[in-house]
């Protein structure tokens, strides 16, 4: 089996990069049969981002804090773990965001697409899904639609819902709403196409973000599934994202 190895900066990642790339071998991405991501969950989704026209199957290892994406570290037998490893496949999400000088910008998002206000002023948002108007004015610090992936990332700490992998739904998640005060969000189809527009945007802007891209003075943002992408995230056998994110759901 032929690995390509990819760690983070953090001196652990880096120690580990070099013991395992000694003991297995490096070799180029366009050569390879698999990616090793070390690091933590940030690490993850930028190989994830990073080697995306290369359509190679993903094995994270843990050498951050959270790593949730990722599998425990070991070196011992690793060629045989990922020949071994389940397959999570996944599709992200599309942004297309229209910003206040009329240009458009496309970027993929893996966890979430989010709208933040940028000031000290609420954003007013209308939510659209499917072309019918579904909130007229979410005034709140911003709103998110995120992956299954993504549903334990920033859409968990939103008081969002956890979505097991498979279950064919996005998370619609408003961030600290004011009103409608009892709105808390929606889960939708993965088919779902989703329209965000921003009311008010000179006076009360917004910045929109697909994973770590970020646009500034966005007045429309649109999201789908980009369902012909399909990023395949490999896990030990009884380790899946699956079992995880209904272990979440349990954690107190």
């Amino acid at each position: 089996m032929k690995i390509h190895f990819s760690a983070s900066t953090h001196d652990q990642a880096q120690a580990r990069l070099a013991s395992l790339t000694e003991r297995y071998g490096q070799h180029d991405i366009a050569d390879a049969d698999c990616i090793v991501a070390l690091g933590g969950d940030g690490h993850m989704l930028h190989v994830l981002h990073e080697t995306l026209d290369h359509g190679l199957p993903v094995f994270g290892l843990n050498c951050g804090r959270l790593g949730f994406l990722m599998n425990h570290f070991a070196s011992d037998e690793l060629q045989e773990r990922v020949e071994n490893a389940e397959t999570a496949p996944t599709h992200p999400l599309r942004m297309t965001a229209t910003c206040a000088d009329g240009t458009q910008h496309e970027a993929l998002a893996i966890n979430e697409v989010s709208l933040i206000r940028q000031t000290h002023n609420a954003a007013h948002i209308r939510v659209e899904v499917d072309g019918k108007h579904q909130v007229e004015e979410l005034v709140c610090d911003g709103i998110l639609l995120a992956t299954p992936v993504g549903s334990t990332a920033y859409n968990l700490s939103a008081h969002g819902p956890v979505v097991p992998l498979g279950a064919g739904l996005l998370a619609l998640t408003p961030i600290s709403p004011f009103r409608p005060r009892r709105w808390r969000g929606a889960l939708l189809g993965e088919d779902a196409k989703v329209c965000l527009s921003v009311l008010e945007p000179d006076f009360r802007p917004v910045s929109a973000s697909a994973d770590s891209t970020e646009y500034r003075k966005v007045t429309k943002v649109e999201i789908e599934q980009a369902s012909d992408i399909t990023l395949r995230l490999l896990y030990d056998p009884g380790y899946s994202l699956t079992d995880r994110a209904i272990a979440e759901q349990f954690l107190v």
